[in-house]
């Protein structure tokens, strides 16, 4: 498990990574930088699953469509509904909903404990439960805080849990699911870098978006793997207690960029970083034991 939680964390961290290279990608609008993440993640994810061994995922799907035509459908929701979460992670910080995001992200842990609950019947350790509770205090100061919920917010918290119970579910929940889910985004992403203001020949009005686009693709292939590995390796409950620690990184990445918190923003802030440390903690006792009983 101890593996699962790195990986989590190692996905947060280079999702962070990103939310701040995004910044230097001038002058790609938002949409044009999601679709050169997708049609760049591809080909990244691809490489690295030859080399992990994970690409036997593959044929195996492939062989599932031909006999189970209606997994076609189930792979084009999943792709949709990661796709969509993909591109609201770059489209709002640019339309004036990042904070409504960062809301839907601080109740995302929240709904997948509800979900771990309901749907797969897990239980919470006594420290996962103080982890939530602190969480709960944090993220109830910024409900009351902001005011409400929009929709962007309830995509982030309802779409997630969405996700990762529809690819559990239909056994796609492993690295060759995932490669499907960014290959069904392939046309929609040619579609965004080719309608947008300066299509495929941007890179030649700024010559650093050579390396700088490439470089992105790999960050988002990274990230994403990192991302479904764990997945598969946590509890439910756990993994969706983990999420906490990408919006506490986007937070600081946001105060590098210049924001700040507010004094009513303290108390949802806190809260979240103590759970936070206690998740930590706890899988800092996991690996103590691991290593004990080795």
């Amino acid at each position: 498990m101890s593996k699962g939680i790195v990986l989590s964390v190692l996905a947060s961290s280079l999702f962070g990574v990103m939310y701040y290279y995004t910044s230097m990608l001038w002058p790609l609008s938002g949409a044009e930088i999601f679709g050169w993440r997708m049609l760049l993640t591809l080909p990244c994810m691809t490489l690295f699953m030859f080399f992990s061994g994970d690409w036997r995922h593959v044929p195996v799907i492939f062989s599932r469509l031909r006999k189970q035509p209606r997994l076609w459908g189930v792979l084009a929701a999943s792709s949709a509904l990661v796709g969509v979460q993909l591109w609201l992670f770059l489209w709002a910080p640019l339309n004036g909903h990042s904070l409504d995001v960062s809301l839907g992200y601080f109740l995302l842990p929240l709904t997948m404990l509800l979900t771990a609950r309901i749907v797969f019947g897990e239980h919470l350790s006594h420290l996962q439960k103080i982890a939530a509770a602190l969480a709960t205090i944090g993220v109830a100061n910024e409900v009351y805080r902001v005011g409400g919920f929009s929709w962007t917010t309830l995509l982030v918290a309802i779409g997630y849990p969405v996700y990762f119970v529809l690819r559990k579910r239909m056994a796609t929940d492993n690295l060759g699911g995932l490669w499907f889910d960014m290959l069904l985004l392939i046309p929609i992403a040619w579609w965004f870098v080719q309608s947008g203001e300066h299509g495929f020949d941007v890179a030649s009005e700024r010559a650093a978006l050579y390396v700088l686009i490439p470089i992105l693709g790999g960050i988002s292939a990274l990230a994403l793997i990192s991302y479904i590995i764990a997945s598969r390796m946590l509890p439910f409950s756990l993994f969706g207690l983990l999420s906490y620690v990408e919006p506490v990184l986007l937070v600081l990445v946001a105060l590098l960029l210049g924001e700040s918190i507010s004094s009513g923003q303290w108390l949802t802030y806190i809260p979240i970083w103590l759970a936070v440390m206690v998740l930590i903690f706890e899988g800092f006792k996991h690996l103590v034991r691991q290593r004990r009983s080795v």
